[in-house]
């Protein structure tokens, strides 16, 4: 009997991974910065292809990672939370925190030394900030301070947003508002005349293919970096347009 309760469980985790997904990790170092907008927010379009961040509601919120961090854009979506440490000058008392979601690339420059001014060199670890989100972690006085930062789960309002685009021989889709893990690693498509189609990452989290998908209700597989795999079944109908935002599933 023992036995057989052992290899049910064993079964129950196997298919489970998401028990264990999107955990905090430990704390790692780094340093941080944030960049002057009139809107308090960071560039309205970063690397990862989101767009308008106020519009998928990143915002304030944003961050661009340095290339240690940003890993070509596959951990576009992530969500760290950061706080401010080791400076009595500039970190606010206790230490609060705040969660950022990964949208932006934050460039090398090899001209400027990493301990000034190439804060975004590699193998430097590096969150470019908004002004408003790094006032809640420090002085704004401060050009750049030391932070601690870990991965955390992403928690977000609403399924997930799939944006369509292309033409007839070319389709794309552009996935926000993602949970728990934030980054996905495999989106599928399937027309109501296809089976499962492989997309592939064009760049941060938008997917594409060679394929013609009018008049069909799409329907979409997304598998995140933790092995969780979520359908989202006929999320458009078959009069969908390039352009439109079609909401899905939720992690």
């Amino acid at each position: 009997m023992a036995a057989f309760v052992a290899i049910v469980v064993y079964l129950v985790l196997l298919q489970t991974p998401n028990l264990f997904a999107a955990k905090d990790e430990e704390w790692k170092s780094a340093t941080a910065t944030y960049s002057k907008e009139t809107d308090g927010s960071i560039v309205t379009e970063g690397a990862c292809g989101y767009g308008d961040l106020h519009k998928i509601s990143y915002g304030k919120y944003s961050a661009g990672l340095s290339s240690m961090l940003f890993n070509r854009g596959s951990t576009c979506g992530a969500c760290y939370e950061l706080r401010c440490v080791d400076h009595i000058l500039w970190c606010l008392q206790g230490s609060p925190t705040v969660i950022l979601t990964a949208t932006d690339f934050c460039p090398p420059n090899y001209g400027l030394s990493s301990d000034y001014g190439g804060w975004c060199n590699f193998p430097k670890e590096h969150f470019e900030m908004s002004e408003a989100a790094f006032a809640e972690i420090s002085e704004k006085k401060a050009d750049i301070v030391p932070v601690q930062y870990r991965r955390t789960r992403c928690d977000r309002s609403g399924g997930l947003r799939f944006t369509v685009s292309g033409n007839s021989r070319f389709f794309q889709v552009l996935i926000t508002n993602v949970g728990m893990d934030g980054e996905l690693v495999a989106v599928k498509v399937k027309g109501s005349r296809t089976g499962w189609i492989p997309l592939a990452r064009n760049w941060g989290q938008n997917w594409q293919s060679n394929v013609n998908l009018h008049g069909q209700p799409l329907s979409f597989e997304v598998t995140s970096s933790s092995g969780r795999t979520l359908t989202s079944y006929s999320v458009a109908p078959a009069n969908w347009q390039f352009g439109q935002t079609f909401e899905g599933k939720q992690f």
